[in-house]
């Protein structure tokens, strides 16, 4: 069966590409984790049709995963300890976490303070920050899994099905009419 005829299923899976891209959106802004907008700029989808079969694609800059699953510390996984990703394996970029922490808390203006009551500079609380986080790991957000399990339940489990049964019964009675 050729998907083109399936209008209702393509619009169901439409509305489920939309509605996990604006809750991820929203939830990166209730969540605070929207300082450069970045992230929520760049979440994107599409829904892609074969002959036979439709597929739906979520794309999204990298660090997006290490926001929603978390990140193992190099010391403590206490923060994400269902997460696959960990600090200290030597995979990711040297200096990459302490720059991206370095423009978060310059965007921020934190700064922490000295026993003397003097400011540190961005640098050294930058590199406090991400000396901490690197150790003690990144808590997961769930930004995107939360919405993808609710659309999931939402669209496909229970409106697709019936999409896919308003579809065929228009196929069925395009036949009909074309016979007579």
């Amino acid at each position: 069966m050729a998907v083109n005829n399936l209008d209702t299923v393509r619009q169901t899976l439409e509305n489920f590409k939309r509605y996990v891209i604006q809750q991820s959106r929203s939830n990166l802004t209730k969540g605070d984790k929207n300082v450069s907008k970045d992230l929520y700029n760049n979440i994107k989808g599409e829904v892609l049709s074969e002959e036979d079969y439709f597929i739906v694609g979520f794309e999204m800059p990298y660090y997006g995963q290490f926001q929603d699953k978390g990140v193992k510390g190099k010391k403590s996984s206490n923060r994400a300890p269902n997460s696959p990703f960990r600090f200290g394996t030597g995979s990711g970029k040297k200096g990459g976490l302490t720059e991206g922490i370095l423009k978060w808390v310059k965007a921020r203006r934190i700064q922490f303070r000295n026993k003397k009551g003097k400011f540190l500079s961005y640098e050294s609380t930058g590199y406090l920050i991400s000396r901490s986080v690197f150790n003690k790991g990144l808590k997961p957000s769930l930004f995107f899994t939360k919405p993808f399990e609710a659309g999931y339940k939402k669209y496909i489990d229970t409106d697709l099905i019936k999409a896919f049964s308003t579809d065929i019964d228009l196929m069925i009675d395009n036949i009909e009419i074309k016979k007579w």
